[in-house]
């Protein structure tokens, strides 16, 4: 067993499992499933690389490792940001609650190791932009630069901060942040000739459970049957 692997009694299928290898199970109670087994079942999921600047101009740089859209008519998106274990709050949440701004960087695999190094923890302060090697770009209506290597950018405007208190001791607070997209930036060489964009090329990576990361595989279409 792992670090990371739950109890063996919480692994214990029903005794109503059927016997089949195929179709056994397992129950977990929520309070004994590790962070990692939850983030490996709730996977893939796209990486929220969220650059903000605070009210002293100082820029930050951070992946999120819950993210997603909401919308695309308006175009919204969303992260969560869990409370630091030494603060009250992530320097992330804490510049959007002063500005309400943050642009979301696409992550490719190009720049999954700079990604990677900007989640270091570093002083209050600290530049992830210069310890992952990264140049800034800026943006055109928000505050905060954007990531200039990445293949896509969006900028966006906070409208609603929600925060999620934990409903048992020792549990983390959560805080989700909703944003409206308020501006785009694309590679040009990624745009196609009907306005779409080109996510093979751009070589995406996601998250998985753990230190685990995965990319795009098979990529398929399948359109929406109609009915009846």
């Amino acid at each position: 067993m792992t670090q990371h692997d739950p109890p063996a009694a919480a692994l214990t299928p029903p005794p109503d499992a059927p016997s089949t290898p195929q179709q056994r199970t397992v129950y977990l109670d929520p309070p004994a499933m590790p962070p990692t087994l939850f983030n490996a079942i709730v996977a893939p999921r796209p990486i929220g690389w969220i650059s903000s600047i605070s009210p002293s101009g100082e820029a930050n740089l951070a992946p999120f490792s819950y993210f997603n859209g909401i919308s695309s008519r308006p175009p919204m998106v969303m992260f969560a940001c869990n409370r630091a274990p030494d603060r009250a709050s992530k320097d992330t949440l804490a510049n959007l609650r002063a500005n309400g701004e943050f642009v979301f960087n696409f992550v490719s695999r190009a720049l999954g190791a700079a990604m990677n190094l900007s989640s270091a923890p570093l002083p209050h302060g600290g530049d992830e932009f210069a310890f992952a090697g990264l140049a800034r770009a800026p943006s055109r209506v928000v505050a905060p630069p954007r990531v200039a290597e990445s293949p896509a950018s969006l900028e966006c405007r906070v409208l609603r901060i929600v925060d999620l208190d934990p409903d048992e001791t020792g549990r983390t607070v959560s805080s989700v942040v909703i944003g409206r997209v308020v501006g785009v930036h694309l590679r040009a060489d990624l745009v196609d000739a009907d306005g779409g964009f080109d996510t093979v090329a751009a070589d995406p990576i996601v998250r998985m459970g753990g230190t685990t990361y995965g990319a795009l595989g098979d990529v398929f279409q399948m359109a929406r049957p109609d009915y009846p």
